[in-house]
Formats: structure tokens, sequence, C-alpha cells
């Protein structure tokens, strides 16, 4: 199972949130069910993804969810379309700096 989560860092009332995303929806909701985390709570905005709470964040790691950065979840949350774009803009980058 390909799912991901970040690190802790949003303050919500007395929680601290992360997001969960994962390389497929199937995934996401099944990582979701798994820990407990209600359908309801899901964000299909632009990067669908889970916003966890610390606690939540535990259990998901020890159901094999894996730990990266923002940057990471950002990477994964992707549609095929921005990174196709993202790749075409670092080579671009590369060819001028060379």
């Amino acid at each position: 199972m390909s799912v991901y989560v970040g690190p802790s860092l949003y303050p919500f009332g007395r929680m601290i949130m992360c997001h969960m995303v994962a390389d497929s929806l199937e995934e996401l909701h099944t990582m979701a069910d798994r820990i407990g985390i209600r359908r309801q709570w899901f964000q299909d905005t632009r990067h669908p993804h889970y916003d966890i709470s610390k606690g939540k964040r535990q259990l998901a790691i020890l159901a094999g969810a894996m730990e990266t950065d923002e940057r990471g979840i950002l990477e994964v949350s992707m549609t095929s379309r921005e990174r196709k774009w993202l790749a075409e803009l670092l080579a671009a980058q590369t060819t001028e700096a060379a």
C-alpha cells in the first residue's frame, strides 16, 4: 500500500494535524477505514487528502503508511498533468544551468 503521512504541522483547535495522501483513492480510503477516519473528512479538492491528528498519524504508520515531508506529500498528490509540467520545468532549468 502506498499511503503517505506528512509531518504534524497544522493546528486545529487543540489538535495538531497533518496530511495523509496515497497513490490512489482506493488506497487512501482503505487506510482511512483501517485507522478509523470517517469518509466525511475526505477533502476532495485539487489534491485529495485527509487531515489527520497526530494520534491517527501514528496509527497510519503502524498500519504501513510511510512518513514523508511536505514536498513528498505534494508530489504524491499532484495530478499526472502537474507531474509532467514539473518534470518539464526541472528539465528546462537543468538545461539553462549547463
